[in-house]
């Protein structure tokens, strides 16, 4: 076994344990700190909260009192720690103590922390600052109001004063529009982490924010967590629960990492997607466990103007040992991606009852510079996926969606408004219980996906399953226990794939240029 550090603050710890284990590792362990009993390690990625600064530590892992691992460190200096209840804050879960809260993290200096210990610190809006740790003790909790009157707004674009350039100050669904603005929201801001063992809580449901959603009225609804050209921002160990909206939003922020947090929300709340990154680069989720009403992981960047004026691409993007249960797609791309998704891995991670695994979606009209290219998902474990991998190329969003120059299957010409699939890589995939196909990839007629690799992959059905029709496109049959659907692909290479259970052929494959290898039929 393999233990390494991830990351250290002055305050808490990151490990990585590698056993072989995805979300979780294959057995419990003891840990052991400086000689003490520390608690179990049953996660890949562990979070030890409760350090003390510039103190050095031996982290040592015990299974059956026989020592599988050890590791070293010494954490971080820190200057201050600055206590909201100092600053009058009550923790009742009845008086506000917005202000309180506020000041505290104001007053902070660099290299600092904010302290929130255990209570229920009812709040609405929280600004971040440069250089400060917000720390939440466990059993601590920052619940915001759900009456909007405690929340101001943002505007979505503010031009400047000769008219020259123009300040994003916030966006709804890939668009500069104004939104109310969110629980907690970073501007510009640099060198951050948000940690603990604490509970950020949105509030939201179906009386307040979750009510008549469809009726979209500006300003929009509130992220839980907004980060607006940030830099190097941490956020481990906490739990974000009942968002607004989209939970967490990075956005043209760079150099995040998401450590062991637990993302909580109704199966059936709307919008409520896990993680947002959208136009950033250098972006890091490990051991996260998400469980929500939308799309778990969603990458994007920009869905017209956005993307076309400022053309950032959501790029370098590393996802590990995580938890998918519920929602619609585990990890997504799109649609709302004009400025396009370079280079992203996604690796040994658990999916349970998502819609799909990868869900990319695009369509005419994205852009010249909505390219998607360098995606790899392996060593991923599925259990009652609907249809592992989708990509859809007519994906009917916006109000021209069910245009005929959206969803015409007649190859169209190729100018700036194309967008573009190049290469998707899928290796030591298991997937059991699926229900649709094994894959629905379908790429624009006239400027088909480079290239799809599929190797050592393994899908079987579920007998009793009910079926599905894939979402958001026209002109498609419903999908029932039936195979690798491929459309409009360049290049398709297959090296042991099997699919058992499957009711149609084992590979559909039309407008496919080259095909090497084949799938097996169980």
């Amino acid at each position: 076994m393999e233990l390494s550090l991830e990351r250290v603050s002055a305050r808490s710890a990151v490990v990585n344990i590698f056993d072989g284990g995805k979300y979780n590792t294959l057995s419990p362990y003891m840990m052991v700190l400086n000689g003490k009993e520390a608690g179990n390690a049953d996660r890949c990625v562990t979070f030890l909260p409760g350090l003390k600064p510039d103190t050095d530590y031996v982290l040592e892992l015990l299974k059956d009192g026989e020592k599988q691992g050890s590791l070293e460190f010494r954490t971080e200096k820190e200057f201050v720690t600055l206590n909201v209840r100092d600053f009058g804050a009550v923790g009742d879960g009845v008086h506000d103590d917005t202000s309180f809260l506020q000041a505290a993290i104001l007053s902070c200096p660099a290299k600092s922390r904010v302290l929130v210990p255990a209570g229920t610190y009812m709040t609405g809006p929280l600004f971040l600052k440069s250089g400060i740790t917000l720390y939440l003790e466990k059993d601590a909790v920052i619940k915001a109001y759900n009456d909007r009157s405690h929340f101001p707004y943002f505007q979505g674009m503010v031009q400047s004063y000769d008219e020259s350039e123009e300040y994003n100050l916030s966006t709804w669904e890939g668009n500069p529009l104004s939104t109310y603005v969110s629980v907690i929201t970073g501007l510009d801001c640099a060198d951050v982490s948000i940690e603990g063992e604490g509970v950020i809580d949105g509030s939201a449901g179906k009386e307040n924010w979750w009510k008549d959603v469809k009726k979209h009225t500006a300003p929009y609804r509130p992220r839980l967590i907004f980060l607006n050209h940030c830099r190097n921002v941490c956020i481990c160990g906490i739990t974000l629960m009942n968002s607004p909206s989209w939970t967490l939003h990075p956005y043209f922020t760079d150099d995040i990492s998401i450590y062991a947090v637990t993302l909580n929300n109704p199966f059936d709340s709307p919008n409520t997607d896990g993680i947002d990154p959208e136009s950033c680069k250098g972006v890091t989720i490990a051991g996260v466990r998400f469980s929500l009403g939308d799309d778990c992981i969603a990458v994007k960047s920009g869905k017209i103007y956005m993307g076309r004026k400022y053309a950032v691409p959501c790029s370098e993007l590393n996802v590990r040992n995580c938890l998918m249960e519920d929602g619609h797609g585990a990890v997504t791309i799109g649609s709302e991606m004009a400025g396009g998704v370079h280079d992203m891995t996604v690796k040994d991670c658990v999916f349970m009852r998502t819609d799909r695994g990868l869900r990319v979606k695009t369509r005419r009209g994205r852009g010249k510079n909505a390219i998607v290219k360098g995606i790899t998902f392996s060593d991923i474990e599925m259990d009652g996926v609907l249809t592992p991998f989708v990509v859809n190329s007519y994906y009917f969003c916006d109000p021209d969606g069910h245009a005929e120059a959206v969803q015409s299957r007649e190859p169209y010409p190729v100018d700036d408004s194309t967008p573009f699939i190049g290469d998707l890589r899928f290796k030591n995939i298991h997937a059991v219980r699926a229900s649709a196909a094994a894959s629905y990839i379908e790429g624009l007629t006239e400027r088909k996906i480079d290239h799809v690799c599929f190797e050592n992959v393994d899908i079987s059905f579920d007998p009793d399953a009910d079926g599905a029709k894939p979402a958001m496109t026209e002109g498609v049959d419903t999908c029932f226990g039936k195979g690798f659907m491929i459309r409009n692909v360049e290049k398709l290479e297959l090296s042991d794939v099997r699919v058992s259970n499957c009711l149609g052929e084992a590979l559909d494959a039309k407008n496919v240029d080259s095909v090497s290898g084949s799938v097996e039929k169980v």
